[in-house]
């Protein structure tokens, strides 16, 4: 006779466990120290087994049913339930250690493993290791697309859209990497799609006019800070290169026979190495600082120690030593300098943007102008310095 609440409630225990049955092999063993548990008796391969279901009142007679239910569909399907238990318990605990921090720490190791960039991988762990961390405990396949946004719009209120959207893109490839590795189903971030403000376009600051740059070359030539800083932002200047490029430069990267310098990939914005072609006043600004680097890898070391590159902020903070504010006057800026006062006095604006190494969009382009433009960029980099020395002696 099928078991009831009630029934269950008055049975009392005795000197020795007995069996209340409710059916389909399911009973309720009642232990003399008054403990109720459910069991169900079942037969695999010959053999009669017992399985567990939990205690009285923790699991109830309901759903002591849907279990014992459960196991005979396992059993129909010639599995032993028992084993399937221990299996779903292994997943679960699999999947509850498998959390979004995991998981985006092996994908961080693979990037590096890829060989990408020091600079990317940094910016990278900083945007998954310090602003996604309110997910870092979360089972990453119980993580929801309200929960990403929260994150990403925490980010985003505090004014940096573009770093929410990065963040967002890199949340979508942890997500990807542990789909891919069965342990995820599902990309929440690609429900957020349009979900995010656009960011605010914000020119980088420039000296465009002639006179007003000439001003500053002095002003730089006066520079009385730590030299190699002012040799590294002149080099910057006339090589139109980006800043992080020439904190990074090696003298195995310069070429002081063939006067050029060979920018690795993994240093260039694009990841195609771009060679440069130097001009007079870059190379007597190699020459100079070439005796006093000699047996150091950088180029211009920083002043801390020969082994670490200037700091990211050193262009800017000698610039503001100089009295231009960040408004008036970035390091970046200076090849929007570059680009302006020579796309003004009509350089070719293709040899300008080879110069600056822009990618072109049409690949077939882009190859044929890499091989073509090299005696041109060779003349427009003499050109500019030579302009250079025009302005600072106005």
């Amino acid at each position: 006779m099928a078991l009831t609440d009630l029934k269950i409630r008055k049975a009392k225990p005795d000197l020795k466990p007995y069996k209340m049955g409710d059916g389909g092999g399911l009973f309720l063993l009642v232990k003399p120290g008054g403990g109720k548990l459910w069991q169900q008796k079942y037969r695999y391969l010959g053999k009669e087994k017992l399985l567990s279901h939990g205690q009285y009142p923790d699991v109830t007679l309901a759903q002591a049913r849907e279990k014992r239910d459960a196991a005979r569909s396992v059993l129909a399907e010639d599995r032993d339930p028992a084993v399937q238990k221990k299996l779903d318990k292994v997943a679960a605990e699999t999947q509850a250690r498998t959390t979004f921090k995991l998981i985006a720490e092996e994908h961080l190791r693979n990037m590096e493993d890829r060989d990408l960039a020091p600079t990317t991988v940094a910016k990278n762990t900083w945007l998954l290791m310090k602003l996604a961390l309110p997910l870092h405990k979360r089972p990453i396949n119980e993580i929801t697309a309200a929960e990403v946004l929260h994150v990403l719009k925490g980010v985003e209120k505090s004014g940096r859209r573009e770093t929410a959207r990065r963040l967002r893109s890199m949340l979508s490839s942890v997500f990807r990497h542990a789909i891919v590795t069965l342990r995820a189903e599902r990309d929440p971030t690609e429900a957020l799609k349009g979900a995010l403000l656009p960011p605010k376009v914000v020119n980088r600051p420039a000296i465009v006019d002639e006179a007003a740059f000439g001003a500053f070359l002095r002003a730089l030539d006066d520079f009385n800070g730590y030299h190699l800083t002012k040799a590294a932002m002149q080099f910057q200047i006339l090589t139109m290169a980006r800043p992080g490029e020439v904190r990074g430069a090696t003298i195995h990267e310069i070429n002081r026979e063939k006067r050029t310098w060979t920018v690795p990939s993994e240093r260039m914005k694009m990841r195609r190495e771009h060679v440069v072609p130097l001009s007079n006043q870059v190379m007597a600004i190699v020459e100079h600082v070439w005796p006093e680097i000699d047996g150091v890898e950088l180029l211009f070391p920083s002043v801390r120690s020969n082994r670490r590159r200037l700091s990211e902020n050193t262009f800017n903070a000698a610039l503001r030593r100089m009295g231009y504010e960040k408004h008036e006057v970035t390091a970046h800026g200076f090849r929007s300098t570059a680009s302006t006062i020579l796309n003004d006095r009509g350089f070719d604006p293709e040899i300008i943007e080879a110069a600056l190494a822009h990618q072109d969009k049409n690949e077939i382009r882009r190859t044929y102008n890499r091989s073509t433009y090299w005696d041109q960029r060779g003349k427009l980099m003499q050109d500019w310095a030579d302009l250079l020395d025009e302005f600072r002696s106005k």
